[in-house]
C-alpha cells in the first residue's frame, strides 16, 4: 500500500445527515416562521443517534398562511445519491388541530405492499415521520399554539435522484424516499444498503415471490433477468457485497428457492466460504482455486498457472483457454454448499457463474 493510500485510510471519515434529519430541520424552521412571521436561518434538531445538530436553512419565505424553507443535505464522506440534495419543507395552517405530514414534488409515493409505509402514502419512513411530528409539536407547544398544521416535504431534484436508487423496483414512484433511523449517515456504512436489501425482500414476499434471484450488481442482475424470464421484477434483489446477510433474510422471509448469479471476482470468495465479499474483506485464495481446478480434472500445469494467477478473472481465463469448463461447475457447487451452511439449510440454492459478457460459465444446484 502506498503512503498516500495509508494516509487516506487513516483519516477520520466525516459523517453526514439523513434525508429524514434534513426534513425535520426544514419542517421545524418552516413552522417557526409560520408562527413568528420572521425569517429563521437555522434549526437545531435532536437526532436519534443521541446528539443535537444545527442545520443551516436557506430560501426562507413566509406569508400569514404559509412558510417555506430548505436545507442542503450533507452526506459527509458517504457516497450517497442524495448528497447535496435540497430538502424543502412548507408549512400551512389547517382546520382543527393536529399535524398532517405529506410529500410534495420529488418525494416518492408507495405503490407496492411490503414497505414500512402504506400504499398510497408519501415515502417518508416511520422514524423520519416521528422526528418531523415531534419537532413540529415542540414548536407549537413552545409558542402555546393550538392550531392544526400541514407540513409538505419536497425534493426538487428528487425524481432525477431516484433514478440512481432502487426505488422504482420497490414500487416507490415519483421521487426519493425520506429515510434514516439514526439521523446520521456513517461514511461507507453498510446500514443503508442492508436496509434496502431487506425492503426489497419484503416487497418480493408481499408480491408472492417464493423464488428470489440474488445478484452482486446491475450487470449480473441484467443477465439474471434474461435467465429467469418467468420471474417478476420484484424477485430480483441486488445484494451487493452482503451475501450472507441477504441469504439469511431471504430464508427468514420464507423464500423456498434462492438463485445466486454473479461473476468470478466475488463468487470465487463465496466459494471459499466468505459471506461478505467487499474487495477489502478478504483476498482471493488462489491455492483454493487451484485445488478446485484439480477437482474438475485440470492438469497439474493448469493448477500451477491458476495458483499464480493475478486475479480471479485471470484464473477464469486460464481455465477457459485450457478447455476446463467443469472448473466453474465445481466453484458453483462450493458456493451452494457454503450458502446452505451459512443459513442452516432448509431451502434450495442454485448458483450460476457468469462472464463479464453474461455467458454462463458454470452452474450448480443443491437442496438441503
Amino acid at each position: 500500500m502506498s503512503d498516500w493510500q495509508e494516509e487516506q485510510e487513516s483519516k477520520p471519515m466525516k459523517h453526514g445527515f439523513t434525508t429524514g434529519a434534513c426534513a425535520t430541520a426544514a419542517a421545524k424552521g418552516a413552522v417557526t416562521m409560520l408562527i413568528s412571521q420572521q425569517s429563521v436561518h437555522e434549526a437545531e434538531v435532536w437526532l436519534p443517534a443521541g446528539f443535537a445538530h444545527t442545520f443551516e436553512l436557506i430560501e426562507c419565505e413566509f406569508t400569514r398562511d404559509m412558510a417555506q424553507c430548505a436545507t442542503i443535505k450533507d452526506a459527509g464522506d458517504d457516497p450517497d445519491a442524495t448528497h447535496k440534495a435540497k430538502i424543502v419543507a412548507a408549512a400551512f395552517w389547517k382546520d382543527g388541530i393536529g399535524i398532517e405530514l405529506d410529500g410534495g414534488v420529488g418525494v416518492g409515493r408507495v405503490t407496492k405492499p411490503g414497505l414500512p409505509v402504506k400504499v398510497g402514502e408519501a415515502a417518508i419512513n416511520p422514524v423520519p415521520r416521528r422526528m418531523v411530528v415531534k419537532a413540529v409539536e415542540a414548536v407549537l407547544e413552545e409558542h402555546e399554539i393550538r392550531r392544526g398544521v400541514k407540513v409538505v416535504i419536497s425534493v426538487p431534484d428528487g425524481e432525477e435522484i431516484a433514478k440512481k436508487t432502487l426505488n422504482a423496483r420497490l414500487g416507490i414512484v415519483g421521487g426519493i424516499s425520506i429515510l434514516g433511523t439514526r439521523g446520521i449517515v456513517v461514511p461507507f456504512s453498510t446500514a443503508a444498503y442492508k436496509a434496502s436489501v431487506i425492503q426489497a425482500l419484503q416487497v418480493a414476499k408481499a408480491s408472492g415471490c417464493k423464488h428470489v434471484v440474488l445478484t452482486t450488481g446491475g450487470s449480473s442482475e441484467k443477465y439474471a433477468m434474461c435467465m429467469y424470464p418467468d420471474l417478476s421484477e420484484e424477485a430480483f434483489i441486488q445484494m451487493g457485497d452482503f451475501v450472507g446477510f441477504t441469504l439469511q433474510h431471504a430464508k427468514r422471509l420464507g423464500m423456498e428457492t434462492i438463485s445466486l448469479v454473479g461473476m468470478m471476482g466475488k463468487f470465487s470468495k463465496v466459494a471459499q466460504g466468505i459471506m461478505m465479499v467487499h474487495s477489502k474483506s478478504a483476498p482471493v485464495d488462489f491455492a483454493f482455486l487451484a485445488r478446485a481446478a484439480g477437482e474438475a480434472g485440470a492438469s497439474s500445469h493448469l493448477q500451477a498457472l491458476i495458483a499464480e494467477a493475478n486475479t480471479a478473472s485471470h484464473a477464469a481465463d486460464l481455465a477457459i483457454e485450457a478447455g476446463e469448463p467443469r472448473f466453474f461447475d465445481v466453484l458453483s457447487k462450493y458456493v451452494c454448499q457454503h450458502a446452505l451452511e451459512h443459513i442452516g439449510g432448509g431451502v434450495k440454492v442454485e448458483t450460476v457463474l457468469v462472464s463479464m459478457k453474461g455467458e454462463t460459465l458454470g452452474r450448480s444446484e443443491i437442496r438441503a
